[in-house]
């Protein structure tokens, strides 16, 4: 019964997907050129994730004006409060943000296996490599981020344990259901089951950060700066050059807030002012905002686009470096058509980012879709087992997200939180939205259209992955843990311990890919 299906499955490469006539060639050079086209999608992919970035830190950074009246003094205070709760903001938007890769492309993969009693095998193993890949590259990069002596640690370890927790038992859960309620079987209540999880993570998280008492674990939050980037650090030889002729990468200069300025546990923003004063304030800003806010936001609308088509912009040209102007333009010429497509996304200065929010979604979304089909073609004409393309190609190319906000975070944040929280949250949210949307959609289309529950196909491979997973990451986390204990510190601390845990990480990563690929094509 699980290699049941409803229709035909049969597919052929004679269809051509890049060009007219791209049957004629070898498939060597087809595979070739499906390649490139696979790591440019992977550059558009990063191109929008830049955007996205800024839409969720304008979300982020929507306050709230509260008035008060002070007891002592009969004064209004006036406190600017955040609309949403830090912990909440990093797994709801930040780590559901850069997951949103591998979830749209797992949701299109099974919605075109609709009307097939067997899942699709790119999802489930794209969002298990791309767990590996967040969990030992991303803390390769991280951990040597930091400069040379300085070293960053975690300064909430109630929250990261409990959003740990959750992570590791996600694939504990995954592997449950996979090999021990209903082998080789998802039933309709446990895809249902393993969306809502998603929910108990939230809701424990914010118990965790807002320290309730019995299902809190009782560990005070360590002291925080109240400036996100320390002084010294916001001019850290910074080449603004850069910044201004790429979209590749969200922002770093001086001027931009980035989005892991969601954690900041200051009493920064409170001060006295008159009543008065607060009244004309706001009439003042009231008609101020109305004047401005129609043209405002037209012109820089505008302005996206006349940046996505200039190959060289006036700070380029005071570059010295002819090759390294050279070599920008050219790179410029290559992202040019994805950033003309991208300025389509409205200034994320409206409606406090969620328009921008949005469109970047259906923008990734439909690069996620291109990115199944490429995939389908490399697979047919090389003969390659979807699955091993999943956790190598997929996983590194649709995390690529995750490792920039990490590798900012670990860069420029005075904790490691953020960098550390980034990663673990977005392996939960890889298993319980990634794999459980998707398995939801297919279950609930089995069970009314054929009374019949969803069938993995390589449900032995991919259990023998996540197997591997649990022994490499238990090393993983073990070191940072034993760091903690040496160095003070997860992040950073003498530059060849940070090298030597930087290249153990890559190595645990090659075994895991090694190990998986080998056992899904049947060598092992």
């Amino acid at each position: 019964m699980a290699n049941t299906t409803m229709g035909s499955t049969t597919r052929s490469c004679d269809a051509y997907l890049l060009f007219n006539g791209e049957t004629l060639l070898p498939n060597g050079v087809r595979a070739f050129l499906c390649t490139v086209a696979l790591a440019y999608c992977f550059i558009g992919l990063s191109a929008i994730t830049a955007r996205f970035f800024k839409s969720m830190e304008s979300i982020t950074n929507h306050s709230r004006e509260v008035v008060t009246i002070d007891t002592e003094t009969n004064t209004p205070i006036v406190k600017h409060e955040k609309v949403w709760n830090y912990t909440i903001a990093d797994i709801a938007l930040l780590a559901f943000g850069t997951s949103f890769p591998q979830i749209s492309l797992a949701t299109i993969d099974a919605i075109r296996n609709l009307g097939q009693l067997t899942a699709g095998g790119l999802g489930p193993g794209t969002l298990v490599g791309s767990a590996a890949f967040d969990l030992f590259p991303i803390h390769a990069v991280c951990v040597v981020m930091p400069r040379a002596g300085s070293m960053k640690k975690i300064s909430d370890l109630g929250v990261w344990l409990v959003e740990l927790f959750w992570s590791f038992w996600a694939y504990i859960w995954l592997y449950i259901i996979l090999e021990v309620w209903t082998p080789n079987v998802i039933t309709l209540w446990e895809a249902l089951l393993t969306v809502l999880q998603y929910g108990l993570l939230l809701v424990h998280a914010y118990a965790q950060d807002k320290r309730w008492p019995y299902v809190s674990i009782p560990l005070v939050r360590g002291e925080r700066p109240e400036d996100w980037v320390p002084a010294e650090d916001t001019s850290l030889h910074h080449d603004k050059n850069c910044d201004e002729n790429s979209d590749i990468l969200p922002s770093e200069n001086d001027d931009v807030v980035d989005v892991f300025s969601f954690h900041s546990y200051s009493n920064a923003g409170y001060h006295h002012v008159p009543e008065k004063d607060i009244e004309e304030s706001s009439k003042t800003m009231l008609v101020v905002k109305n004047t401005q806010e129609d043209t405002y936001w037209l012109s820089v609308w505008r302005q996206q686009f006349v940046d996505a088509v200039m190959l060289e912009s006036p700070e380029l040209k005071k570059m010295d470096s002819v090759c390294l102007r050279f070599i920008l333009i050219c790179w410029n010429s290559i992202i040019a058509p994805w950033k003309l497509l991208f300025a389509l996304v409205p200034p994320y200065q409206i409606a406090h980012g969620w328009i921008a929010f949005i469109f970047s979604l259906i923008f990734i979304s439909g690069i996620a879709y291109g990115v199944t089909k490429i995939t389908d073609q490399i697979s047919c004409v090389t003969g390659l087992n979807p699955y091993v393309i999943a956790f190598t190609a997929l996983a590194a190319g649709t995390s690529w997200p995750d490792l920039v906000a990490s590798k900012i975070a670990a860069e420029r944040q005075v904790t490691a939180d953020s960098a550390i929280a980034n990663i673990t949250c977005s392996n939960s949210v890889n298993i319980y939205v990634g794999i459980g949307v998707p398995w939801s959609i297919n279950t609930v289309y089995n069970f009314f259209a054929y009374q019949e529950p969803l069938y993995i196909d390589n449900a032995a491979g991919l259990s023998f992955s996540l197997l591997v997973f649990f022994a490499t990451s238990f090393g993983c986390i073990t070191v940072l843990v034993l760091r903690r204990i040496v160095f003070g510190a997860e992040l950073g601390g003498p530059r060849l311990w940070a090298w030597a845990t930087s290249a153990y990480f890559m190595v645990l990563w090659v075994v895991f890919v090694l190990l998986s690929s080998l056992r899904v094509s049947g060598v092992i």
